[in-house]
């Protein structure tokens, strides 16, 4: 019942096959009428269309008859209002044409109907007559939105892509990641922005809140924390293969400083922050889904997974997928445990790991939820959903800690390094990760919590540090979180300040623990803070700080501050960033565009000195190669939209319209705006996965797991994947594979970068 996608897979006769873009289908329990987008933009004194059809072949002719139901009574239809279907042409789609009056804006309900079928509703938009990118705005959002479009599974939740043969940091299309949830949370931001409907922000924050940030069942024994000793110490090492990491009890730890006071203000002892990865249709087949352990391949709906866990050189392609509540039912006789840490025995647990970047995405998109919300004088729509998101800008503040909550600055040496006594764990930065777990057995509980040493350039959300410190609405209800927060606001557009290249890019990060376990650092490294410069903080495999991406997303979000504040510092680093990216920007007659793609760095930044900082004229970035990615281009584009409205740099807006302009007229296709993509480095389905001599286990498919396994052995559900030729055939010998993928992120950033425009540039 209801809509879906279906994919056709092709064969020649030699074996080589294609697959076709997803078809959208609507399976239903009689006849209906299929209508196409579902939401649609049309500015003042124009007209737009939509597309019906039936669902089924009817025995004779049938009219579908199309009028307003209710809403905008300045939209009306004024052509197709009657369309007749005959057995012959009834999946032929015909055209609905709405035309909106001269003046005025706001919603209306379109039905069409037919007698025997299920009706169809499209929700048609009237804009002002200059908003053409909010048109854009609704028309990819309709795209989106559209179910038969395969964005989202059953449960409503988005995928990371349309696509499941797609391995990068999420190593299966139909996973999806805390990233995608918070995407998600802004582009329902921006969806009420533009016509006024706050129901799907505030949806879109119940579906977070239902499957991705774990309930008390899922954590069940935070009770038993002791926040004197947060958790035992293990060191990171080089590779996976020097794995598992032995337990040190040996090594002091500081005490967690904020659990009595988040505590006290919410009155629980569980943590209020999304997991990072979830296995949305159980294709692994742990059926960890909320609230379930364990539950298997037969459990339906989407379940929490990990991946990562062996120190910066260990690639997705490395990884060894396990279940966030490890109950000894798959993996080895101690399930997956003894792969990553070494102790003389094991229990049953569970355990969660949060990307900070996407939790401050939340804050940010609530924040901008509220602004657009009161503006329209309907504030009291997403009161509540904004307190939440200050909750959780609370509990982001594990993100500031050391991963052992050690004191910040010259930290070597495990024993050596002191123990924090407070706030001195805080490098007042966005981590990489905060993690949180715990025994399964309530009666004999015990649980446990870590920060990350690392911080990276690109996770930073100065906006979101503003909005959890100064404004009103998002301050955290604990005791120091709005102090926390105005400190991290400082500290970080000092980090840009730091991190910024002679030429203007933000290089990688800083690290209170070298190579993590507080080892050492090369002689003369740079230092923030006491904290050291890591050229690529992290993960090595590809080099963190190398994607361009990087560069637009964390620098946007620097942009939106100074839009909203005029920032000074926000201002400095944007003029120097915005003249670099633009010097290696390319537009080309027909309207397509290159960006930067690979960045390599070399030599470091100056040591920081608040009160003076250095030029960084030994701190270098080159461009390797270059792109089209429409994702990174929108986040780019919206870095200048934003930049250009406080600034006035006639340059950067120009730009942001040329991107956006190219990409709408080039790279549209049924499903959204992409590109195809060469994926050279998919030889490496066949790298081999490091288990430890001895080690052995399966996976719940039955997949062997040993000092055999390859990425691929362990994954054997992509041998049925209908994109799965391309890859035997590369394995091969055969051609570099391309395909051209549907991200979630990157669709709802084209969206939200078409909706920024219209809002403060045209």
């Amino acid at each position: 019942m209801g809509s879906h996608s279906l994919v056709a897979k092709a064969y020649d006769s030699l074996g080589a096959s294609a697959n076709s873009t997803p078809v959208g289908i609507t399976v239903s329990s009689g006849p209906t009428v299929v209508a196409s987008p579902l939401q649609l933009g049309v500015q003042s004194g124009k007209s737009g269309t939509y597309e019906v059809k039936l669902s089924k072949q009817p025995a004779s002719n049938v009219t579908v008859t199309s009028a307003r139901a209710s809403g905008n009574s300045g939209l009306s239809v004024t052509g197709g209002a009657s369309l007749t279907f005959t057995p012959q042409n009834w999946n032929t789609a015909q055209k609905v044409t709405v035309t909106a009056a001269a003046s005025g804006t706001g919603s209306a309900v379109f039905e069409s109907t037919a007698p025997g079928h299920a009706k169809s509703s499209v929700t048609v938009t009237q804009l002002a007559a200059t908003k053409a990118y909010d048109a854009r705005f609704l028309e990819l959002y309709g795209k989106i939105t559209n179910p038969a479009n395969g964005y989202f599974s059953p449960e409503g939740i988005p995928y990371h892509s349309v696509e499941t043969l797609i391995v990068e940091a999420p190593d299966h299309g139909h996973e999806t990641t805390s990233e995608a949830y918070s995407y998600l949370l802004w582009l329902q931001a921006m969806y009420g922005k533009v016509t006024g409907d706050w129901a799907k922000f505030n949806g879109a924050w119940e579906l977070m809140e239902k499957y991705m940030i774990p309930t008390h069942a899922d954590q069940p024994t935070n009770s038993f924390y002791n926040a004197s000793k947060p958790a035992t110490y293990a060191p990171e090492l080089d590779t996976p293969g020097e794995y598992p990491a032995k337990l040190d009890t040996g090594v002091s730890v500081g005490p967690d400083p904020i659990a009595a006071e988040l505590k006290s203000a919410y009155g629980t002892d569980d943590v209020y922050g999304m997991h990072w990865l979830q296995d949305v249709d159980n294709v692994y087949g742990y059926g960890n889904s909320p609230g379930k352990c364990e539950a298997g391949p037969s459990d339906t709906g989407p379940s929490y997974i990990n991946t990562f866990q062996r120190g910066a050189q260990e690639s997705v392609w490395e990884t060894v997928p396990q279940p966030t509540c490890d109950a000894f039912k798959y993996g080895g006789k101690n399930g997956y445990l003894d792969l990553f840490t070494g102790d003389a025995s094991y229990a049953k647990q569970w355990k969660f790991t949060n990307a900070p970047d996407a939790d401050a995405r939340a804050v940010q998109a609530a924040y901008w939820a509220d602004i657009w919300a009161k503006e329209q004088g309907k504030g009291s729509a997403v009161s509540a959903t904004v307190g939440k998101a200050a909750k959780m800008g609370d509990y982001l503040r594990y993100s500031m800690f050391d991963k052992y909550f050690k004191k910040i600055g010259n930290c070597v040496g495990p024993s050596t390094c002191p123990a924090g006594t407070g706030k001195d764990a805080s490098m007042y930065l966005m981590s990489w990760y905060y993690a949180w777990g715990g025994a399964t057995d309530t009666s004999a509980g015990w649980s446990w919590r870590i920060g990350s040493s690392h911080a990276h350039g690109g996770y930073q959300n100065p906006l979101a540090a503003y909005a959890l410190s100064n404004y009103a609405p998002l301050k955290p209800k604990s005791a120091t979180g709005a102090a926390d927060w105005a400190k991290s606001l400082d500290r970080q557009l000092e980090f840009y300040r730091w991190l910024q290249s002679d030429e203007g890019a933000i290089a990688g990060g800083a690290t209170n623990s070298w190579a993590g376990r507080y080892a050492t650092p090369p002689a003369g490294k740079s230092t923030f803070y006491g904290m050291y410069y890591d050229e690529k903080p992290v993960y090595h495999d590809p080099p963190s700080n190398q994607w361009f991406g990087f560069q637009a997303w964390s620098v946007e979000r620097v942009a939106e501050l100074y839009q909203q504040t005029g920032n000074a510092k926000a201002k400095a680093v944007l003029d120097k960033w915005v003249d670099w990216a633009l010097s290696k920007t390319t537009f080309n007659p027909d309207g397509t565009y290159r960006i930067p793609s690979t960045l390599q760095w070399s030599g470091q930044p100056d040591t920081w000195n608040a009160s003076s900082p250095g030029a960084n004229s030994g701190l270098h970035v080159t461009v390797a190669d270059y792109t089209n990615d429409v994702g990174v281009a929108a986040s780019f584009a919206k870095t200048l939209t934003y930049y250009a409205d406080r600034s006035g740099d006639t340059e950067a807006a120009a730009a942001a319209k040329k991107l956006l302009d190219g990409m709408w007229a080039n790279h549209q296709d049924d499903l959204g705006i992409a590109v195809p993509e060469n994926r050279a480095d998919y030889n490496r389905f066949d790298d081999p996965v490091s288990i430890p001599s001895g080690w052995t286990g399966t996976m719940p498919n039955g997949d062997a797991i040993n000092s055999s396994s390859t990425f691929d052995s362990i994954r054997s559900f992509y041998e049925d994947d209908p994109a799965w030729s391309k890859i035997e055939s590369y394995l091969a010998g055969g051609a570099v594979p391309s395909f051209t993928y549907h991200r979630f992120w990157a669709q709802a950033d084209i969206a939200l970068a078409m909706g920024s425009y219209a809002e403060l540039l045209e």
